[in-house]
């Protein structure tokens, strides 16, 4: 996009901070351009016509205009506030998390229309359902899309299809044999689950992460996650203090 023109897109609100004493930046995860940084000016004034519509997690149509440092938001429309989330303390840290994984990985100006998608994808499941299995999940399937699919058919040392897998190493890059097991041990019930997660049946183990009896797996694949997703930012997720570990 040009500098000065006007552009319209589609955005979820990722973070705001504040910029003098009435205006707010917004980064943005948008459908066309990546990642986007934009001043919303006016919107911390009472009277502000569109203000409630940028907070964090919210899904907007957007108009913004190009400026010489940081792009203007011009006009936002509310597409949907995922106010089902919004009402659900568990619910909210699991969605920031998501918000600030994304932000981490987005590039700024770069188009990344799969990961905007599973974004939306991931909040609008977020939105239906209670499974802890979501955030997990998601955390997963992003780190997959960046390229580091974790080794969870056969053990990721000795590539061997036909032995229990006990472990996973991040370092190793997936799950481990009990010969070459390192790292963190894993349960054959989150092995399953990690396996239904990255094979294509998420929506088992969407099921599966609603029931008592799995909670104990649920726990470590969404541990497990988090830990591969911060070996791969190299730092630690700030959100993450808000989920229940």
């Amino acid at each position: 996009m040009a500098r000065g023109t006007i552009h319209r897109d589609e955005g979820i609100v990722l973070r705001t901070y504040r910029l003098g004493e009435a205006d707010r930046i917004v980064v943005l995860m948008t459908r066309q351009r990546g990642k986007v940084r934009a001043v919303a000016k006016g919107v911390r004034k009472t009277k502000s016509k569109f203000g409630s519509r940028l907070e964090p997690m919210s899904h907007c149509e957007l108009q913004i205009y190009e400026g010489r440092e940081l792009d203007l938001v011009t006009q936002a429309e509310s597409l949907d506030t995922f106010r089902a989330v919004r009402d659900d303390l568990d619910r909210i840290g699991r969605a920031m998390s998501m918000l600030e994984v994304v932000d981490q990985l987005a590039q700024e100006g770069q188009a990344n229309p799969e990961l905007f998608r599973m974004l939306l994808g991931a909040l609008r499941t977020l939105e239906t359902t209670r499974s802890p299995v979501v955030t997990p999940a998601f955390l997963w399937k992003v780190l997959a899309l960046e390229g580091f699919r974790p080794t969870i058919e056969q053990c990721a040392q000795c590539g061997d299809a036909d032995v229990e897998l006990v472990a996973f190493d991040v370092d190793s890059g997936g799950l481990l044999c009990r010969t070459c097991r390192r790292g963190q041990a894993v349960s054959p019930a989150a092995v399953e689950l990690m396996q239904q997660i990255l094979g294509g049946r998420l929506g088992e183990a969407l099921a599966a992460g609603e029931l008592d009896e799995h909670r104990s797996a649920v726990h470590e694949v969404d541990l497990l996650a988090t830990r591969a997703v911060e070996h791969h930012l190299e730092r630690r997720l700030r959100s993450i203090d808000v989920l229940d570990h």
